[in-house]
């Protein structure tokens, strides 16, 4: 099994339950369990700034599943949930990125692992801090790589529970 972080996040339509969705619809697959998810954030958006805050959470999930079929079954999750694909860093419904994938480094066509640039972007860790504090991002604890970025515009919203509340 190799454990994965997932960054998710949306600030369209109802993006707290179109990421609760897509944890419950990966969770359901015979080979991929959810181990862990962050408290909810709230954060402003990224890269085009002239839109909604956006919700943004990690989880952890461990697959026997390798990376790219993690991954398409990532895109079918935001598929399902009317993912549209517009503008770089615009609105969205959802969004599920592989953050890291074990310890690989995988360069392809439409997958980097580690993402690219997630060691730069405080709504991606502090969340991954609070459940992985100690996983390696290059070279790096998450908790370093968490405290070396401004998070003052992270604010926690809701306790890890918050995706469960079927349960």
């Amino acid at each position: 099994m190799t454990r994965a972080a997932l960054g998710l996040g949306g600030n369209i339509g109802d993006p707290r339950a179109a990421m609760s969705e897509a944890l419950i619809a990966l969770d359901k697959g015979p080979r991929i369990a959810v181990a862990a998810v962050s408290s909810l954030y709230r954060t402003p958006p990224w890269g085009r700034t002239n839109q909604p805050d956006f919700l943004n959470a990690v989880a952890l999930v461990d697959t026997d599943l390798g990376a790219r079929q993690l991954l398409d079954l990532c895109l079918d999750a935001e598929r399902a949930l009317k993912r549209v694909r517009g503008e770089r860093w615009g609105p969205r419904t959802i969004d599920v990125d592989i953050l890291t994938f074990g310890d690989e480094t995988i360069a392809e066509e439409g997958l980097q692992v580690p993402h690219p640039h997630m060691q730069g972007r405080a709504f991606v860790m502090v969340p991954l801090a609070e459940i992985a504090p100690a996983m390696i991002v290059r070279g790096r604890p998450a908790g370093e790589w968490a405290n070396a970025l401004d998070g003052s515009a992270v604010d926690r919203l809701e306790e890890p529970a918050w995706w469960q509340g079927r349960r």
